[in-house]
């Protein structure tokens, strides 16, 4: 457990697209994220229409209701407002993890047309640090597990991982290739 501070707990964004891929992991580990920095860690789960079909897909959904105060689900670019509220500096950082190849491309295009690449382009106007663990982050073969528990052989694309070479170079934004990166983006921010 981390050392109670006192004062207000500083609130993150995590926001999850539509990626199976290492969803089930990145949920443990936010799990123990939340137990960990409780005192001061407010994280808030915002997630894609994408997303939402995914989390279902791999019943997440009612072990997150357990743990997690509150998750909102995306009804447009603008609903709910996180891109409003990151621009009146609510938040320490934002995470995207999953990020899909799509929000990926989108962000690193300057397309805002979801709630996630909205909120995720703000950020960067307003140097809020942007974490991002694309699910197609380097080319060549993957083995991902389907809800069901089954392997999925997948190919990633030069295509994509261009794309994730372009969020790498811009300011204020860090990719994660794996969900183990995510605990040491908290001790940055809010210590061991």
């Amino acid at each position: 457990m981390t050392e109670k501070k006192t004062g207000k707990r500083k609130k993150v964004v995590w926001g999850i697209t539509g990626s199976g891929d290492r969803i089930v992991e990145t949920v443990e580990v936010m799990k123990e994220m939340k137990t960990k920095y409780e005192d001061v860690a407010d994280i808030r789960v915002y997630v894609s229409k994408a997303g939402d079909q995914v989390m279902k897909y791999y019943k997440l959904f009612p072990e997150m209701d357990k743990v997690f105060d509150k998750i909102w689900v995306e009804v447009n670019a603008n609903a709910p407002f996180l891109a409003g509220q990151i621009q009146m500096g609510q938040f320490e950082f934002m995470l995207i993890a999953p990020a899909t190849s799509n929000t990926v491309a989108k962000i690193s295009l300057r397309i805002a047309d979801t709630m996630l690449t909205n909120a995720a382009i703000m950020s960067q106007k307003v140097w809020l640090p942007l974490y991002i663990m694309p699910s197609d982050f380097k080319e060549g073969e993957v083995i991902t597990k389907l809800p069901d528990g089954r392997d999925l052989k997948l190919i990633i694309r030069k295509e994509d991982v261009e794309h994730v070479k372009k969020l790498a170079v811009m300011e204020g934004v860090s990719i994660l290739e794996l969900p183990e990166n995510i605990p040491s983006i908290f001790e940055k921010h809010f210590g061991p």
